[in-house]
């Protein structure tokens, strides 16, 4: 199994910055790509950002040119810079993982979630 440990997050005034890490640890060959995804109170899940092995990386609409995602594959870690932080970015943020433990065998995990609240 793979699991997903994520630290960052709380509260943070408009317009501030936030930072939120995520590790994996367990069985793992490799992964193909990390993400964030967040959840509003009422509203379903969505993709903030994602990067993948080659550093590839895809963005939300609504948080391009405010936030950054950065991987550090050596420690199975991915990262998400938060800028100019708006109160419509308050939600659970959540890591996911994307890979295999084994060559025949994938994975796809999730971390337990961690809130970002923006508020004055």
């Amino acid at each position: 199994q793979v699991q997903l440990v994520e630290s960052g997050g709380g509260l943070v005034q408009p317009g501030g910055s936030l930072s939120l890490s995520c590790a994996a640890s367990g069985s793992i060959f490799r992964i193909i790509a990390m993400g964030w995804y967040r959840q509003a109170p009422g509203k379903q899940r969505e993709l903030v950002a994602v990067i993948y092995f080659a550093s590839h990386t895809t963005y939300a609409d609504s948080v391009k040119g405010r936030f950054t995602i950065s991987r550090d594959n050596t420690r199975n870690a991915v990262y998400l810079q938060m800028d100019s932080l708006k109160s419509e970015d308050t939600a659970v943020y959540s890591c996911n993982a994307k890979g295999y433990e084994t060559p025949y065998r994938s994975f796809d995990s999730w971390g337990q979630g961690t809130q970002v609240t923006v508020s004055s």
